[in-house]
């Protein structure tokens, strides 16, 4: 069985480079481990390379969500002359789908894949981590640099506001590199495959859920935004100004001659808590205070 479409020139508004390597897409295939009872969504399918692997699997449902309007018409062409009732093709903006909506059409968790579009990449993730709850299992593919900050280790030069937003939430794994020539046309940067799985029980709450994400974001903006800088000379004087005294930042781990990306996950999450001044934020601080 196949949904393998005609060549296409790809769109560079869209960001459209689509992968051709076999020996890629089995590796992809592979990492999803797509099950029959999974209700699949993958994200910009474009001429069908990977969407043929999932077909395959034939799992209960498989949702393709295409922006393209001549991709998606080829697709449901192809679709449509093979045996392939589960499958769906909705030509639309992943930024404006409703993933809970989609999940409960089915009553399942997704399984969400795809080769992300690069030029909305950070967007595309933060959407799909405020309706992570109806969300099993991530897959993606991306350009490695931003791969690599998703991924980023506590200390490290990526350690930044993405990895901090995601790691709250998610447990992240980079599972493979992938060269530019595997892609027509070839990007100019190289692209990794990586893992999001959310974490159902956290020390802290969850931002999207019963966090504030916002207060989150801020928070890591000031930040990161002067990331060379240790704490005291920015940061601290921000808490500040927004009622939190450099003593008690300190015992919640911004010591004051930290930098940022020396502040863990953690921190960061009880501190967003204490400046919204949530209910929870008594009990998130004594338990980042016992992993310090």
């Amino acid at each position: 069985m196949s949904v393998t479409l005609p060549a296409l020139r790809p769109r560079k508004r869209f960001g459209q480079h689509f992968l051709h390597d076999q020996s890629v897409l089995r590796a992809i295939h592979e990492a999803i481990g797509l099950r029959t009872s999974s209700h699949c969504v993958e994200i910009g399918p474009g001429t069908g390379a990977l969407t043929e692997g999932l077909i395959a699997k034939r799992p209960a449902l498989l949702t393709l969500i295409e922006i393209d309007r001549d991709l998606a018409a080829r697709l449901r062409r192809r679709i449509e002359a093979v045996d392939c009732g589960f499958c769906r093709v909705i030509e639309a903006d992943v930024l404006s789908i409703n993933f809970i909506e989609l999940a409960s059409a089915s009553d399942q968790r997704l399984q969400v894949v795809g080769n992300l579009p690069y030029n909305i990449s950070t967007p595309l993730l933060f959407h799909l981590m405020g309706q992570r709850r109806v969300i099993d299992d991530q897959v993606f593919m991306l350009q490695k640099e931003v791969v690599d900050r998703v991924v980023a280790p506590l200390g490290s030069a990526d350690y930044g506001r993405l990895s901090v937003m995601l790691q709250s939430c998610y447990q992240v794994w980079h599972l493979l590199d992938v060269p530019s020539m595997a892609f027509h046309p070839p990007p100019k940067v190289l692209s990794s495959v990586f893992r999001l799985r959310a974490i159902d029980h956290s020390a802290w709450p969850q931002p999207g859920l019963d966090f504030p994400q916002e207060q989150l974001e801020i928070l890591l903006r000031t930040g990161f935004g002067q990331r060379r800088k240790m704490l005291r000379a920015h940061l601290l004087r921000w808490l500040q100004t927004q009622g939190v005294q450099p003593d008690e930042a300190q015992s919640m781990g911004f010591a004051p001659s930290a930098r940022p990306q020396e502040v863990p996950v953690s921190a960061w999450c009880a501190m967003a808590l204490r400046l919204s001044g949530c209910c929870a934020a008594d009990y998130a601080l004594r338990s980042i205070s016992s992993t310090l």
